[in-house]
Order: C-alpha cells, then sequence, then structure tokens
C-alpha cells in the first residue's frame, strides 16, 4: 500500500509502508546522534522537524525521493 506523505504521517506508518525511507531516517539520526526511528516512531513528521530543529519541506523532499 502507497501511502500519501505528508506532514502529519507518523514515521512509523512510513517505515511500514515503504521501508525504503528508513536510509533517509538513518542519515539524520547520524547527524543528530539519537536513533529517530527509535526516538520518535509514533511523531509525525512535522512533529520531528519541530522535536529536532529540522526543515520539514527539506525532509518531506529527501524522503519523496526515497519513495520514488
Amino acid at each position: 500500500m502507497i501511502i500519501q506523505l505528508q506532514p502529519d504521517t507518523t514515521v512509523l506508518e512510513l517505515v511500514e509502508h515503504h521501508p525504503e525511507t528508513e536510509p533517509v531516517f538513518n542519515r539524520y539520526s547520524k547527524r543528530l546522534g539519537i536513533c529517530l526511528c527509535c526516538a520518535a516512531l509514533f511523531a509525525t513528521l512535522a512533529e520531528v522537524a519541530s522535536r529536532y530543529e529540522l526543515n520539514l519541506d527539506e525532509l518531506l523532499a529527501r524522503l519523496n525521493s526515497a519513495i520514488e
């Protein structure tokens, strides 16, 4: 099942339906020094961007690129 990527999509939903996005989260995890998939599994992408001071548009673009 393909889900529509939105700011309110959770990390869990995205990784579950699009495992090819996990490397994107891993790159951010290395930069932040925490595992985003562990620490923010139930958070929305907007919450992740806000909590970790990430650019939401950039995050969405990178995740969309991984899905395509």
